[in-house]
């Protein structure tokens, strides 16, 4: 048993090593389904099964969500783990505790204990468990036998009934809005991705939502009830209101069935106050039933001091240059909605770069109307959407949407891109760059001038 021990110690002998390994996996790619992550679980002991999770799934604002539930634990006393993809900067973004990323070491040893038992699932007839499989494992060890926080923030990674995560029981579900994303894998109607994320609903856990579609809030309705879940609804038993917008500061008013509450947010864009506004449900929930202690200060100064790599994020200011991964159609809706509330600027100049496997053609509605130059550019990634097939769809939209007067450049290189992009920002102007979060991560490294940026799912 001791040299065997030995034997699978010296599997892997480095940080990039793991990551490699776990990055390797990514041929397998996304399989729906609970097998393989249930038999990990059981061969280690279903280690879970100890943690107090919050459940986060939807379509955009899961990952802001998290960043404000995991900013309002931390500052009202809370040791809190926070899972999420994908990651900005670094592999190790995905796997945090009270804010901290993983340990390389411990990222290591954790994976020379997974991979024996990777390579024994994947000679059976289930397959290899993927990269988001061991992934969600590794967070669920982290957890469960290093760290031990009070409670996890726990992302879905796609949709919710079948996804890796929902292997869990948590103590509270979220589900932040629903639209058109993975349609591939998740249906093509509001009402199947609404059932893919309501599949998250337990029975007897509560569930808040801010999903607006009346067939989406139908299915959710529907679940809830199946479960016997206490439901929380967006505009049914929580609201809020929007009380006052700055570039740099925005407040709102939330109203809930247990009290009000007045909250400032340092993130822009009103689809940010719904995220907040779902996140405050929710811990309002754990205040009231699970006998979480949030004092008033804490809580407000949690809200106030969250923030969120790549989304409306000023990474510049001379020139002003923002990010944001919008990636889809509600997305980009969102960007031109904020852009426009909480930003003075004489031109908009942006830069966009997507993956082949988007709706690109609902997103172009959103934000052609109000940019002024449009630079086209490629993601350094292997599912890239070429700039042809970009500038053509450009062309065919740019009569019905476009500005008068819309500046096309194109640029495959985005690196060549940027440096564009900042040479025609001047003082009064707003650069913005957008599209997947691939690239978001390379422009964000080279503009913070980060040296140890990775980049993937």
């Amino acid at each position: 048993m001791e040299a065997s021990n030995q034997k699978i110690e010296a599997a892997l002998h480095s940080y990039s090593e793991a990551v490699n390994w776990i990055n390797g996996l990514i041929p397998f790619g996304v399989r729906p389904g609970l097998e393989r992550i249930e038999l990990l679980m059981e061969r280690l002991g279903n280690p879970h099964r100890r943690l107090k999770f919050i459940h986060v799934a939807g379509t955009n604002g899961k990952g802001s969500t998290c960043a404000f539930l995991t900013k309002v634990l931390l500052e009202c006393g809370y040791h809190t783990g926070t899972f999420t993809s994908p990651y900005i900067t670094k592999f190790t973004n995905r796997f945090q505790y009270d804010g901290m990323d993983i340990p390389e070491e411990t990222l290591l040893a954790l994976s020379n204990r997974l991979l024996p038992l990777v390579k024994e699932i994947a000679e059976s007839e289930l397959g290899s468990p993927t990269m988001f499989e061991v992934s969600t494992a590794i967070a669920i060890l982290y957890f469960a036998e290093v760290c031990y926080p009070d409670v996890v923030v726990w992302e879905t990674g796609l949709g919710g009934r079948m996804d890796v995560t929902n292997i869990v029981t948590p103590i509270v579900s979220i589900i932040t809005n629903i639209g058109f994303d993975h349609t591939d894998v998740l249906g093509d109607t509001i009402e199947l991705i609404a059932r893919e994320k309501a599949g998250i609903i337990k029975p007897g856990v509560p569930v808040v939502s801010c999903v607006d579609q009346p067939e989406a809030i139908s299915v959710i309705k529907e679940q809830a009830e199946n479960c016997r879940s206490s439901l929380y609804l967006l505009g049914e038993h929580f609201q809020f209101e929007r009380i006052s917008v700055h570039q740099t500061e925005q407040q709102i008013k939330f109203q809930g069935p247990f009290r009000e509450l007045e909250l400032s947010l340092t993130m822009a864009g009103e689809h940010q106050c719904r995220n907040a506004a779902g996140a405050m449900m929710a811990l309002e929930v754990l205040r009231q039933y699970l006998a979480f202690v949030l004092e008033d200060d804490s809580l407000e100064r949690g809200f106030r001091l969250t923030s969120w790599a790549g989304r409306l994020e000023m990474v510049s200011s001379e020139p002003r240059i923002v990010l944001d991964g919008a990636h889809n159609p509600e997305g980009a809706a969102s960007l031109a909605k904020a852009l426009v509330d909480s930003y003075s600027y004489r031109k908009l100049n942006l830069m966009m770069g997507m993956l082949s496997n988007k709706h690109h053609r609902s997103y172009l509605q959103h934000i052609l109307p109000i940019v002024d130059t449009l630079i086209l550019t490629e993601p350094d990634f292997r599912r890239k959407l070429d700039t042809d097939s970009l500038l053509s769809l450009v062309e065919e939209l740019k009569a019905l949407y476009a500005k008068p007067g819309l500046e096309i450049i194109v640029e495959r290189d985005w690196k060549e891109a940027l440096v564009l992009l900042e040479s025609r920002t001047e003082p009064e102007d707003l650069g913005v760059v957008t599209g997947t979060l691939y690239m978001i991560s390379d422009v964000r490294a080279t503009l913070l001038h980060q040296t140890d940026s990775e980049k993937g799912w």
